[in-house]
Order: C-alpha cells, then sequence, then structure tokens
C-alpha cells in the first residue's frame, strides 16, 4: 500500500471519466475544468501534504484497520489526541488553500457509521459493521476521497418524510432485488463530489417507524450507474474562467458544491450499512454532526488565518497599519478566529471512546464550537471589510489593468504606501473580496451559517447534552433545597 501524491490522485480522477451537468451543458474531462479545477486543487494539496517534510507527521497515522499508514484524512480516530491532530490537520488546510479543501465530509461520516453500526449489530444482530469494516480497509488501503453525503432536498419542511408528495425528498429504498437494494432520491450542497471516488451516503434526521425505507446509509462509487451530477454555482465564479487570474482573488484553489442526483441506483448488500433500523438512524446523524461540527474549529479558523493575513497585509499597504482602530479590529479578529479554535482543540481533547473503540469528540463542546462558527467568522468578514476599504466593491478589472489606455490611470491612482505595486495591492483586495463576497464566500461565510447544520440544529443539540437538570439539582444542594 503506498499513499497517493497529489498528482496520482489527479490522474486517478482523470480514469473515473465523471461526467456533470455544469452551467447548462453535460461535460466531462472535469479535473481540467476551468470551474472544477481548482476545487480539484484543494485536494491535491491534502495528498502532497502526506509527503512534504513539514507537514507528513501530521497528515500520515498507522491505521489498526488495515495495519498500515493511512492519509489521516481517512483514519478513524484511536484516541483524542487523534481529534486534536485533526483539527491541526484542517486548519493547516484551510490557510494553505484558502477554501474548503473537501475531505472532512468523509471522514466524520466513516467515524460515525463506523461506532454505530457496532451498536446496531450489538442490538439487531445484523453485520452491518463487519461490512463496514471491509469497505473502510479498503479505502484506506487504496487512498481514495469519500463524499459524505446527509442533506436531503426535504421538500415541505413541516412534512415528515413518508408524508410527503413526492417520496423522493428523502433519498429511500425504493426497491429490493436479489443481493440488494435500490435507492432514489438526491442529496444537495455536496462538497467534493465531483473531486471523490466514493460516496458515503447517510439520513439526514431520525427517523420513526412508517419511516423505515428512509432509515438507509450505503456506499456506492461515484461512477455508478443512475447517478448524476449538478455543479453548483458560486458568487463570481466565472471569474476562473477568464484568462488572468488576478480578478479570482485565489488564482489556486477553490471549492466545489454539487446536486447529487440517485435515479433508481442499485447497492449490492456488502455495501449498506443501515436499512430499516430507525432506532439507529437518530444516533448516526448525531454523531456524524457532532463529528463535522468539531471539523469546523479547524478548517473555518484556517481560512480565517488568510483573511487575517489579508487585511493586516492591506492595512499596511494601505498606510494604515499604526491606527490605533485599526490595530484594534484585526485584534478582535484574531481573538474570534483563536476562540473557535479553542472550542475545536477542546471538544477533542475532552473525546472518549466508544464500544466500537473509535473516539467520538465532545458533543456538546463540539455544538458549542459550530453555534459560534454561525457567527464569529461573519464578524471577522465585517472587520476586513471595514479595514479593507470601498475599492472591494468598486475596483477596476484585470484587464482594464492590462489596457494601455486605462492601465496607466489605474496605476496612477490606485496607488497606495511608498514601495507598494499596485498590481500586488489589487491581488491583496481580491483575494478578501474573494473571501467576503466572492466564490470563496460559500466555503468560508455561508458554509459557517448552513455547514453541518444551521444554528438552530445546534441549540438543539447544546440544550439536549447540557444536563440542566443536573445543574438545577446542584443548586438545590447547594442552598439545602428539599
Amino acid at each position: 500500500m503506498a499513499l497517493k501524491t497529489g498528482d496520482q490522485y489527479v490522474q486517478s480522477l482523470k480514469d473515473l471519466n465523471l461526467e456533470a451537468h455544469v452551467m447548462g451543458r453535460r461535460t466531462g474531462d472535469l479535473p481540467d475544468h476551468g470551474l472544477v479545477g481548482p476545487s480539484v486543487r484543494a485536494v491535491a494539496l491534502t495528498y502532497d501534504a502526506a509527503h512534504d517534510r513539514e507537514t507528513r507527521d501530521l497528515f500520515r497515522v498507522h491505521s489498526p484497520l488495515c495495519s498500515g499508514e493511512v492519509n489521516r484524512f481517512s483514519h478513524l480516530h484511536q484516541s483524542a489526541d487523534d481529534l486534536i491532530k485533526k483539527v491541526l490537520m484542517q486548519r493547516y488546510c484551510g490557510h494553505a488553500t484558502g477554501c474548503c479543501f473537501q475531505r472532512c465530509v468523509g471522514l466524520d461520516a466513516a467515524n460515525a457509521i463506523f461506532s454505530t453500526t457496532f451498536e446496531c449489530d450489538q442490538k439487531h444482530g445484523t453485520d452491518y459493521h463487519q461490512r463496514f469494516q471491509k469497505y473502510w480497509a479498503w479505502i484506506q488501503q487504496d487512498d481514495l476521497v469519500v463524499d459524505g453525503a446527509m442533506t436531503d432536498p426535504k421538500g415541505d419542511r413541516g412534512k415528515r418524510p413518508a408524508e410527503q408528495t413526492d417520496p423522493d425528498m428523502f433519498v429511500r429504498v425504493k426497491d429490493r432485488r436479489p443481493g440488494g437494494i435500490v435507492v432514489s432520491g438526491a442529496k444537495l450542497h455536496q462538497t467534493g463530489m465531483l473531486n471523490s471516488h466514493e460516496i458515503l451516503v447517510m439520513p439526514t434526521m431520525n427517523m420513526r417507524p412508517g419511516e423505515e425505507a428512509w432509515a438507509v446509509c450505503f456506499a456506492v462509487p461515484t461512477t455508478a450507474e443512475g447517478i448524476r451530477y449538478i455543479y453548483g454555482r458560486q458568487a463570481s465564479d466565472t471569474r476562473k474562467l477568464e484568462a488572468s487570474t488576478l480578478d479570482m482573488g485565489n488564482p489556486v484553489y477553490g471549492g466545489q458544491e454539487v446536486m447529487t442526483v440517485f435515479e433508481d441506483v442499485f447497492v449490492p448488500d456488502e455495501r449498506i450499512f443501515l436499512d430499516g433500523e430507525i432506532d439507529f438512524s437518530g444516533a448516526m446523524v448525531e454523531r456524524f454532526a457532532s463529528y463535522h461540527r468539531q471539523s469546523y474549529g479547524g478548517c473555518k479558523v484556517g481560512v480565517g488565518d488568510v483573511l487575517i493575513g489579508a487585511t493586516a497585509l492591506i492595512a499596511r499597504m494601505n498606510g494604515v497599519e499604526k491606527a490605533g482602530h485599526i490595530r484594534e479590529k484585526i485584534v478582535e479578529m484574531i481573538h474570534l478566529n483563536e476562540t473557535l479554535f479553542a472550542c475545536g482543540i477542546a471538544c477533542s481533547a475532552r473525546g472518549y471512546q466508544t464500544p466500537a473503540g473509535n473516539y467520538q469528540v465532545d458533543m456538546l463542546l463540539a455544538n458549542v464550537c459550530k453555534l459560534n462558527v454561525t457567527r464569529f467568522p461573519y464578524e471577522i468578514a465585517r472587520l476586513a471589510t471595514d479595514v479593507a476599504g470601498g475599492l472591494l466593491g468598486t475596483m477596476p478589472s484585470a484587464a482594464d489593468l492590462d489596457d494601455p489606455l486605462a492601465g496607466p490611470y489605474i496605476r496612477k491612482y490606485l496607488a497606495a504606501a511608498d514601495g507598494v505595486a499596485v498590481v500586488d495591492r489589487m491581488k491583496v483586495l481580491r483575494l478578501i473580496e474573494n473571501l467576503v463576497a466572492g466564490a470563496g464566500a460559500v466555503g468560508y461565510l455561508i458554509e459557517s451559517m448552513h455547514g453541518a447544520g444551521p444554528p438552530a440544529a445546534q441549540r438543539i443539540m447544546i440544550g439536549r447534552q447540557a444536563d440542566l437538570e443536573g445543574k438545577i439539582e446542584r443548586v438545590k444542594q447547594l442552598l439545602d433545597i428539599g
């Protein structure tokens, strides 16, 4: 078994020959497509980091499942230290790419499914855990990217799955055939789907009696017959198709979101990990959500590092870095970002071993982490916009900069501090624009709000996990109230 390099990973994607609907056209050669390529490069970095002398110790870990060294993005956590290193790895990837690097969801799904299938087998006598162990050992050995798929369209939010006019609003078992099941439905907001080898599908909510068809967890290859991909648009995304990279903001990396449709897809028995056991659908959802909410204490902090650095640099380029109110704003950005990181580390340090043997994060603190993420990046972005100035919304294009008539005016009137090249100042402003209003804002701000569930979902979990009755009882004891 050998850990792939970034180039080997990209070649493995090309070998899949996936096609997707991209802006009205059915398109192949996706790794080389102008809109998709930046997101492929972001994932490739997670492979190269396992070979880089400075980061390989963080990205490589011994797996007892396959008795070999694997990329940490496919690891089943064996200790609280593993959970902490996951957050450190995610922060590194965030500040190295300045965007979403797309591998977290599959990692978080695998750890949730590993422990849930073990407990399901204990109660129901199923063999899901053995199936999943075999499947995931193969994932580790082949060093594959897995897209975790949870979010269903949901249709009418006031109705349960079985009450929907269209039952496909939640992925379901539509039919049964010898040796497997046939599934139908869709998953939305699928981060990095076109950059993945496999799809790991989970239920999106706790299912009730009568909803057994929707309590399904399974894996299929991204090349499976009957799967359709529709690429999701991002703000200012067509800048990636322009000749100059200047207006892209982030000239190398980017994120990716995809609508994934399952149209009568056959799933063989060995790839089914939950099939009607409604009593374990909720546990799977809660465990996955907690792992993924922990993740945001790393990935969003890493992207926050980039935004803070860009803000400090533009202040220097503008000649205002020594102004007291500018320093205060940048310190506040740092404070908010490190608070998110502290929550990610805290829920990891308090992780505990599941009956299956892998480690689960502290659910209360993981949800506190993500609830903070729904707020703090927006304030960080507001402060960055404040410091950077109005040029974020009015700056001329790279094409005008290169124009023989307009270019000299731009270079003259966009000059700021002595010794700062106008084109360099434009690069920094475009990067900030990318993160607070452009394509990068999808992976930073919008994902901060809705990824791993919106604020209401975290509040519900915090209410469940906070042991409010225990707190009340301690007050009664303190005050000798019978």
